[in-house]
């Protein structure tokens, strides 16, 4: 019988150049508690800076063989050239790695990367666990999406490869619109005032059920950002994309309600249900909490199209309605009644 392969996660880290990845990147390998991850970083604009930062970072179990650096243009252009040499020298080591993190350059489109995991000479060895968007929020507070578009436009002509000449307005919409969750970076220099308006200005471009977490000197907890196990790839063609067609998935053309169920008798009772609803219907995302009966933990739903997760997260609190109250996303013209009542049998 042959032995199960463990495709390798990876968290592809996206945002424009000085947005805050690397540093994030340095928090999540401080916090790793004995995960080996590798780097594969793409900001050839600051030429070399970045991945000596991470080698040189000093902390324990960082290896210098563990950082890889695409210096030949940005990596959603270069991936048959550069991206898969990379992968394929990551994942021929001795020591296997637990989680591979991608840094790409500030100019590149998330989707296409994605994609490639689809490949076969990819797809059945790594899975992109999430796609991370980080955004600078004093710039977004000051009516900018990047705090220096004179770096981004030197960038842009010294990448002889890049193949797209988009306005930067466009990328930083496709960046937002690829993510599984997006990182307000430098939040700790906005007031109250200033954090509205840099979400007012993510929030307008971004799913619903993606979420914004505020973060400081990239003090942002691992487990928040590893782990997600979405499998991007395989819902990468339902993320919208200036260079899909602006008609295609606006993001008004989404709906999202609420349904609430009775107590549920046992978690993968309910996941068959979820998955029942989300291929029947056409249910793009699905999340929120459930109560099993009998159980004093509640348990956390979270779906990508049929693909369904579960666990208890914690306790219920005493002064908390145990509840079981699902948000569900899809495109306009989602039959409520049909999802409702496929989640209800």
């Amino acid at each position: 019988m042959s032995a199960c392969i463990r495709r390798v996660p990876c968290t592809v880290v996206t945002g424009f150049l000085g947005a805050g990845k690397t540093t994030l990147i340095r928090n999540v390998l401080a916090r790793a508690n004995g995960r080996r991850i590798a780097i594969i970083v793409n900001e050839f604009g600051d030429v070399g800076i970045d991945g000596e930062l991470l080698r040189s970072c000093g902390i324990e179990g960082c290896l210098e063989d563990d950082v890889l650096e695409l210096a030949n243009g940005c990596i959603c252009c270069t991936v048959a050239d550069d991206f898969v040499p990379a992968l394929d020298r990551i994942l021929a080591r001795a020591r296997p790695v637990d989680h591979i993190l991608i840094e790409t350059s500030g100019l590149a489109l998330p989707k296409p990367l994605v994609q490639a995991f689809n490949w076969p000479n990819v797809k059945n060895r790594v899975t992109v666990d999430g796609v991370v968007a980080v955004v600078d929020g004093p710039a977004l507070a000051a009516g900018r999406v990047a705090a220096d578009e004179a770096a981004l436009a030197a960038q842009r002509a010294a990448d002889e490869s890049l193949d797209h000449d988009d306005p930067i307005e466009e990328v930083f919409e496709d960046q937002v619109a690829c993510a599984d969750l997006v990182i307000l970076s430098k939040s700790d220099l906005l007031d109250e005032a200033g954090l509205a308006r840099a979400r007012r200005a993510v929030e307008r471009r971004l799913s619903p059920a993606v979420k914004i977490v505020h973060g400081a000197n990239g003090d942002v907890d691992p487990g928040v950002l590893l782990g997600l196990g979405l499998a991007v790839e395989e819902d990468i063609e339902n993320r919208w994309s200036h260079h899909d067609g602006a008609d295609e998935h606006e993001h008004d053309d989404f709906e999202t309600f609420i349904v609430d169920l009775p107590p549920v008798a046992a978690p993968d009772e309910l996941a068959r249900r979820v998955a029942r609803a989300a291929e029947a219907q056409n249910v793009l995302r699905l999340k929120g909490f459930a109560h099993v009966a009998g159980k004093p933990m509640r348990l956390v739903v979270q779906a990508v199209g049929p693909r369904v997760t579960h666990h208890y997260d914690r306790a219920w609190k005493a002064d908390e309605k145990r509840a079981t109250r699902l948000v569900v996303i899809g495109l306009k013209g989602l039959d409520r009644a049909a999802v409702e009542s496929l989640l209800a049998a």
